[in-house]
């Protein structure tokens, strides 16, 4: 009969590919029993949408099956609670595992678009997923899923919501049809929070939050109302768009949202004589995990009829499905707790940076203020810097410093700039040019 501590030992040695750590110092194995030669234990995943989970399985039967003794083995598949959401009398978040919030600074860039075909990537998995279409101002989803001022129904105080392509979907522009919604700010957030909060959403793998454009009253209404698990941010190559991207960044984090990564839309398009990619805004190479630290979760081409969600082609559904895959990894990633971060000291005259290691860094100032790569120092196409450092004083400051997560820190500098976004592995070949 095989040993605890041998089926342990069998099961390390099967690696997340996301952690980089084996599932048993995960803590991922629960609940092991052994009764003779049978054997019983829970893996629990992250997210019940773990793209691994199959793999997992099969890897930690074949593990446990090859010892000697082990007969039989049951794996059972399980998923971490989602964190604990602070519901406000009569919300109807309670039983949505994640909520993720879809989100550009600038409008124009096909974040609706991506939203809808995320929920849809998501539903074709099997999970059961909800939609809100949260712009008051200009809703998409009446347009995206042909649906035109739908008999709309109450059940217990509860709105229900339209069931449209297996998804729950929810938009103001089921309630007000073409008419502009003429509303001052203070009313705009009271529509928000009823159709999060009220709309009769049931049990949810996903809610997807289609945001608005801006970092205004709606953004931080949500944010109060529901707890975010994460933002997904989408932009255009454009040199506009990524300065927008920073903005979202900085917003996200001020309210402790972490931001999973960046889907760059619109990134190039596939010639139909030659095959050949063109990226018509511009490409760069990694450009935005360089400058943000943070991971491209998709880089989406222009692909004819995308906005019909009914007739898009394979093309588009590959890409999305990607994309959904990628989204369920961060999300487990981000739940993984104890990930530590470097720290940020600021002395007169520099910055010391303490890593988790115990080692540390000294890096003036002026040097760290030079080395911004945001739009405004950097010139987005050629890379030529924009920022003459003769013009830097010798006095500047940083009046605050805000870590990002666990991938970068931003600062507000004296001078009055204020985009700046270091990632820590920029910091540190700062060192170790010095």
């Amino acid at each position: 009969m095989a040993t605890e501590e041998q089926i342990l030992e069998a099961l390390s040695t099967i690696q997340d590919p996301d952690l980089n750590r084996d599932i048993v110092s995960l803590g991922f194995v629960k609940n092991l029993e052994i009764d003779g030669g049978a054997v019983r234990f829970d893996l629990e995943l992250t997210t019940p949408a773990c793209p691994m989970k199959a793999q997992f399985r099969a890897q930690a039967t074949g593990a446990v099956q090859a010892l000697d003794g082990v007969e039989s083995v049951e794996v059972r598949l399980t998923a971490q609670s989602p964190k604990q959401r602070r519901e406000r009398q009569g919300s109807t978040l309670g039983d949505v595992d994640t909520i993720l919030a879809v989100s550009s600074c600038k409008g124009g860039v096909g974040k609706s678009t991506v939203a809808a075909h995320l929920a849809l990537a998501m539903q074709r998995q099997g999970l059961a997923v909800g939609l809100l279409d949260a712009d008051i101002y200009g809703p998409s989803a009446p347009t995206l899923f042909n649906i035109h001022r739908p008999d709309m129904f109450m059940r217990e105080n509860r709105i229900l919501p339209i069931e449209a392509d297996g998804l729950k979907i929810m938009s103001v522009g089921f309630l007000f049809g073409d008419a502009p919604a003429v509303l001052r700010g203070p009313i705009v957030s009271k529509y928000i929070q009823q159709l999060l909060t009220q709309t009769d959403w049931g049990k949810l793998d996903y809610l997807i939050v289609d945001m608005p454009p801006g970092t205004g009253d709606v953004q931080l209404t949500i944010v109060q109302q529901a707890a975010l698990d994460g933002s997904v941010i989408v932009t255009t190559p454009q040199a506009l768009s990524l300065v927008d991207v920073a903005r979202g960044i900085l917003m996200f984090e001020k309210v402790s949202v972490p931001v999973l990564g960046v889907v760059e839309n619109m990134s190039y398009f596939v010639c139909g004589d030659c095959g050949a990619k063109h990226h018509i805004f511009g490409h760069s190479p990694q450009a935005l995990e360089e400058r943000f630290g943070i991971d491209t979760l998709a880089e989406l081409p222009i692909l004819p009829g995308v906005s019909d969600l009914h007739t898009c082609g394979e093309d588009a559904r590959e890409a999305m499905e990607k994309l959904a895959e990628n989204v369920h990894r961060h999300v487990g990633m981000r739940r993984v707790e104890g990930e530590q971060r470097p720290t940020v000291e600021a002395l007169p005259g520099a910055l010391r940076i303490r890593w988790p290691d115990g080692s540390e860094i000294t890096l003036p100032n002026r040097q760290v203020r030079a080395a911004c790569r945001c739009a405004q120092c950097v010139e987005e196409m050629s890379g030529e810097p924009l920022l003459d450092p003769g013009t830097i004083p010798e006095d500047i400051r940083a009046e605050e410093v805000q870590p990002l997560g666990n991938y970068a820190v931003a600062i507000r500098w004296s001078d009055g700039h204020t985009t700046g976004i270091y990632t820590w592995d920029h910091l540190r070949r700062l060192a170790e040019m010095a």
